[in-house]
């Protein structure tokens, strides 16, 4: 017998080398797919929504106060630092949830922000709680000694860095909950907020009665000895044909009375989220200015709306400064991202 011939190393590969290659990389397109689609949000109800990088993790605050579980979503920006975050609370409007303003124009305007990008939390209030405390509920008690301090804790931020917002019974409820702890917000702003002059004016269930309305009147307590608006950066905004413009132009002028200077736009438009989508360049450049520069004091707004100095004005409509970096989430949030 002859000798044995010695295989070749090709001998030993797997007889469909092609087939194996081809599914290697079909799975290497799966995992880089999976990647991409971390970057992605899929809403349950909508389409996907390109969140520029961000994530957005749902999170669940168990209130002692509501005696209950409340769910919010927290949207932690691409070039979030570490630590020391600067944080928005964001409140949504009547009939709106924690996911309503998850939409493009946010994402979008976040992520322009760069390294001024705050990380952006939206809590849930209930469908007309107007984020006050009442009998339904300590709303804004809830707000400001169970969702700020667990979202401090939990996301790194910078508990000096918090500013509050919210688009209209958010944005009365903004204003109602900051004159609350003047010390404790580097901002408030209100969009479009829902402000009346008389009890007698109120939506169906905004308040429980009369004395519940005079409680939290923004507009009398703006004017008052407690002056709670008056060293504060504030932002108002609505659109043309908004119907709180009588509401929001007495407490601009309650404000103003009292020595504060809030920056004041209005553009074409309704009370809407054409209207609002339009405008979140111009919310989130405010936010991030007013916290970047929070132990600065009150700030004097320049025509493009962003504040300097001591003091505000009636700037004009143009877009806030956008930044372009972009980073990695910081370590500390909860596991992974997925759906809101």
């Amino acid at each position: 017998m002859g000798a044995v011939p010695t295989p070749s190393p090709a001998a030993g590969r797997p007889r469909h080398s092609l087939r194996y290659v081809l599914l290697r990389v079909l799975a290497a397109a799966a995992v880089a797919a999976g990647a991409l689609a971390v970057e992605r949000l899929v809403l349950a109800d909508g389409p996907s929504r390109d969140t520029f990088g961000a994530r957005v993790w749902p999170y669940e605050i168990d209130s002692e106060l509501l005696d209950r579980s409340l769910p919010a979503r927290v949207v932690v920006p691409a070039a979030a630092p570490p630590k020391d975050r600067t944080l928005l609370v964001f409140l949504h409007g009547r009939g709106d949830d924690e996911r309503s303003y998850l939409v493009d124009p946010m994402f979008e305007a976040l992520a322009a922000l760069g390294g001024r990008a705050p990380v952006v939390a939206f809590p849930y209030g209930g469908g007309a709680s107007y984020w006050h405390d009442r009998d339904g509920g300590e709303w804004a008690t809830y707000v400001r000694t169970e969702v700020i301090p667990e979202l401090v804790r939990r996301f790194d931020v910078d508990p000096d860095r918090v500013a509050i917002g919210g688009i209209s019974m958010g944005g009365f409820g903004a204003y109602d909950i900051a004159r609350l702890d003047p010390s404790g917000f580097c901002a408030a702003g209100g969009h479009s907020p829902a402000l009346w002059e008389m009890a007698s004016e109120t939506a169906d269930g905004a308040f429980d009665d009369a004395e519940d309305f005079a409680r939290n009147d923004v507009i009398s307590i703006a004017g008052s000895d407690a002056q709670p608006y008056t060293g504060m950066r504030l932002w108002l905004d609505a659109g043309e044909d908004d119907p709180f413009l009588a509401g929001d132009r007495a407490f601009e002028e309650a404000v103003r009375q009292a020595g504060g200077r809030p920056v004041v736009t209005n553009s074409p438009g309704g009370h809407d989220s054409d209207y609002w989508n339009g405008n979140w360049d111009e919310y989130l450049g405010f936010y991030a200015h007013a916290l970047r520069h929070c132990d600065e004091g009150g700030g004097q707004a320049s025509e493009d709306g962003i504040v300097k100095g001591d003091g505000s004005s009636r700037p004009s409509s143009s877009a806030a400064p956008r930044g372009g970096d972009r980073g990695a989430p910081a370590p500390g949030a909860p596991a992974d991202p997925t759906s809101p």
